[in-house]
């Protein structure tokens, strides 16, 4: 296969040195197309080396071969890694002005695009407007890993790892995983994707519910829905077909997602108890309201000097997750259930043993517990946060796993239990 890797100026390019390498080793004819600002990171000699061809950056050279039209037509794959903001812009607005942009306008391949830049650069509107457009014309762009960037910060903006791009790379084509291929063991902890979930259906919940007082207010919780929708991320590159039950969430939702938005507690169980008939594994993330107002008032509830304060009523909300496990018993059972739990110790019992009491009480088969609250510190834990450490419980009295890291690596973890569970009881 003839692929074209294009790199873009950021401290991230030394890892498309490793993702050439995983293609080359693959067997794949790699041209390397840096833009003139990755030179400055990665010097010329080393894409020639790897690749094995001559490097060019300009239309302007090789002009005979007619390079800046040649290299998109013959091209069966084109990858860039980096793709900073500039180059994201640059690609969207069918900019021509190096050698780079015009294989990306000459393309009639598939087209994959690795973002990497600093967490407010990707969160600013022009360039979520600038992947919004790129993805709606057909390009493939992933969603940047969250995790410790060039300097102290850390946040979405990180460049996925290599054997990642590689295998959604592969994917696009139809090409055998980095799993395949034979070049990267696998195995629990590795934290790449694999097709370990091929085949399979999988249903996240995410985000926090949000039950309405009246017009203007509701009750809500903390939750960003970082985790579950690092969760739904993690099974698509696991191979699974995914569907993600969305209450509000401060992130976008992975592309590859089939997306079920809800608000409130009520509108998540409906639509939790419409997927779960056929899907292998529900996994219950969203941070769902225990209660309710009993009523929803029709008009905002006023604050007057000459009237008494407001007495809210509220209501015990379902419990999805216990209802879930009890449909799942009767007519599924061999569906996994994963929950998660958010639990604070106090002066009668700590986090874990109410994290493993809720474990029994639901009648799930895994459960991730988070303890939250401030730390030490006076930090927010869990919450907002882009990284977490979680406890995997086993309702078969397993050895509880710890899992710690970005909100990602967390996830991968999640998902690789899951495959050790499923792939347990195909041997049953």
């Amino acid at each position: 296969m003839r692929v074209v890797l294009g790199v873009g100026g950021g401290i991230a390019a030394y890892k498309a040195a490793l993702l050439l390498r995983l293609f080359t080793e693959a067997g794949h004819s790699v041209t390397a197309v840096p833009t003139e600002a990755a030179l400055s990171f990665v010097g010329k000699a080393t894409w020639e080396a790897l690749s094995g061809k001559p490097v060019r950056t300009d239309v302007f050279e090789a002009v005979e071969t007619v390079n800046h039209v040649r290299l998109g037509h013959e091209a069966d794959l084109v990858v860039v890694a980096p793709a900073t903001a500039d180059l994201l812009a640059r690609a969207a607005g069918g900019h021509a002005d190096d050698l780079l942009t015009n294989t990306l306008l000459m393309a009639h391949c598939p087209v994959l695009l690795a973002p990497a830049m600093h967490t407010e650069m990707w969160r600013h509107p022009a360039t979520q407007a600038n992947v919004a457009l790129l993805r709606e014309r057909g390009v493939h762009v992933l969603d940047p890993a969250v995790g410790r960037l060039t300097g102290a910060d850390s946040g979405p903006g990180r460049l996925p790892e290599p054997e990642e791009i590689f295998s959604a790379a592969l994917a696009l084509v139809g090409g055998p995983s980095a799993d395949d291929a034979g070049h990267l063991p696998g195995g629990p902890g590795t934290g790449r994707p694999s097709d370990s979930l091929a085949g399979r259906r999988v249903v996240v919940s995410a985000g926090g519910t949000r039950e309405p007082l009246d017009p203007v207010r509701f009750l809500g919780n903390r939750s960003s829905g970082k985790q579950g929708a690092a969760l739904a991320r993690a099974a698509l590159a696991a191979g699974a077909d995914v569907t993600l039950v969305a209450a509000h969430m401060d992130v976008p939702p992975p592309e590859g997602a089939r997306v079920v938005s809800v608000g409130s507690a009520l509108e998540l169980r409906e639509a939790m108890l419409a997927e779960a008939p056929g899907a292998d594994v529900l996994v219950m993330a969203a941070a769902v309201a225990d209660f309710r107002p009993s009523e929803q008032q029709a008009s905002k509830i006023k604050k007057r000097d000459d009237a008494a304060d407001p007495i809210i009523t509220l209501v015990r909300n379902p419990d999805v997750l216990v209802e879930l496990v009890q449909r799942r018993n009767a007519a599924q059972p061999g569906q996994l259930i994963v929950g998660f739990a958010a639990e604070t110790g106090d002066d009668a019992s700590s986090a874990f043993d109410y994290g493993m009491a809720k474990l029994a009480r639901k009648g799930c088969e895994l459960l991730v517990l988070n303890e939250v609250g401030a730390d030490a510190a006076g930090s927010e834990r869990v919450f907002g946060q882009d990284s977490n450490a979680v406890l995997i419980l086993a309702r078969d009295g397993g050895e509880p796993e710890h899992a710690a890291g970005s909100k990602d690596e967390v996830a991968a973890a999640v998902v690789r239990r899951i495959t050790r569970e499923l792939a347990a009881r195909a041997t049953q």
